[in-house]
């Protein structure tokens, strides 16, 4: 993209607050779960969306705002999908309990299993590129090697459900978010576990009685952040004993009943979330204060994500199946 090019040699400028709807796309005929940039730099033109519609969507999302490509090797909504480190695969899992890796040219897979139950989120280890993490209607939490096709490990947590997956910077920790939470206690509702080990390194995190649909890293502090359906997202200490920050709470938006995803610009300075009500909503990281509201969506906003290299370009998703860019 020749709208890339000048960004890729600087450094990121400071990330202001979007205001125009540069492109609107809506080709998914159900609900998106999920969208992610391409982490490759040079692409990162190319979004990437995930649909209960059952189909995985490529989309220039900076230049034309066009479909490229659309991949249906699923028979069920797709739940999460992943773009490998190196741009040229897709991961995808969905509610068929199936996991393929797509090469993003051919359209082919490269892998396909057959899980052991309904996948829900999916992410790749942070140094080692040809493992990934899966969790979904299930008391486990599987680590897979796409070059063996096999499973490596599996962590075991006395729950019902993984909602969400947070490798800590290295990969040697990483955090799930489960839906745990009984009437008599919130232990268990965010887990860290030892990658290697598979052993627990702690279920006393967050004690409050709520679930945490998605975690977030920040991407300069050893810091991370838990959407809660309190209506509000918790910080926490990403080092042991990953204590939570009670004097800050980022509250305003709505969560209920939706995997409502939050994420920070990569400078830091902000933190963006959806809203079921179908809001984005921007906060100063450091003083949790609300900079503003874009109304984006009629329906529940499930994803608000900063381009990695082009400042302030956000593009957002929601319950209706469309899609948009900000500027």
């Amino acid at each position: 993209s020749e709208l890339i090019k000048p960004y890729l040699g600087s450094k990121y400028k400071l990330t202001e607050v979007p205001k125009s709807l540069i492109f609107y796309m809506s080709k998914h005929s159900g609900p998106v779960n999920e969208i992610q940039w391409c982490p490759v730099r040079e692409q990162s033109h190319m979004l990437l969306s995930a649909s209960m519609d059952k189909t995985i969507k490529v989309w220039d999302a900076v230049d034309t705002g066009c479909c490229l490509k659309t991949y249906s090797c699923h028979s069920c909504a797709v739940r999460a999908a992943r773009w490998s480190s190196c741009g040229r695969r897709i991961l995808s899992g969905g509610f068929d309990s199936m996991l393929h890796l797509t090469d993003v040219e051919t359209g082919k897979q490269i892998f396909s299993s057959k899980n052991e139950f309904r996948i829900s989120t999916l992410k790749f280890h942070p140094t080692e590129s040809n493992i990934f993490i899966c969790g979904g209607f299930s008391p486990e939490v599987k680590a897979w090697d796409i070059r063996t096709s096999k499973v490596l490990r599996v962590y075991k947590a006395a729950v019902q459900q993984t909602l969400d997956v947070l490798f800590l910077p290295e990969g040697r920790e990483f955090l799930t978010s489960t839906d745990a939470v009984s009437r008599d206690s919130a232990d268990r509702t965010i887990i860290a576990w030892d990658f290697q080990s598979a052993a627990k390194i702690s279920n006393q995190i967050f004690h409050e009685r709520y679930t945490c649909p998605s975690l977030t890293l920040h991407p300069k502090e050893s810091m991370f952040v838990a959407q809660t359906n309190g209506n509000y997202m918790a910080l926490f200490s990403a080092q042991r004993p990953y204590r939570i920050n009670k004097k800050k709470r980022y509250e305003g938006h709505k969560v209920e009943g939706f995997a409502v995803g939050c994420e920070f610009s990569p400078d830091g300075t902000l933190l963006v979330t959806g809203s079921s009500d179908g809001k984005v909503f921007f906060y100063n990281y450091h003083t949790a204060r609300i900079i503003r509201t874009l109304s984006a969506h009629k329906e529940a906003c499930v994803s608000a994500i900063f381009h990695p290299v082009l400042p302030s370009l956000l593009a957002t998703c929601d319950w209706a199946g469309e899609i948009k860019i900000w500027q």
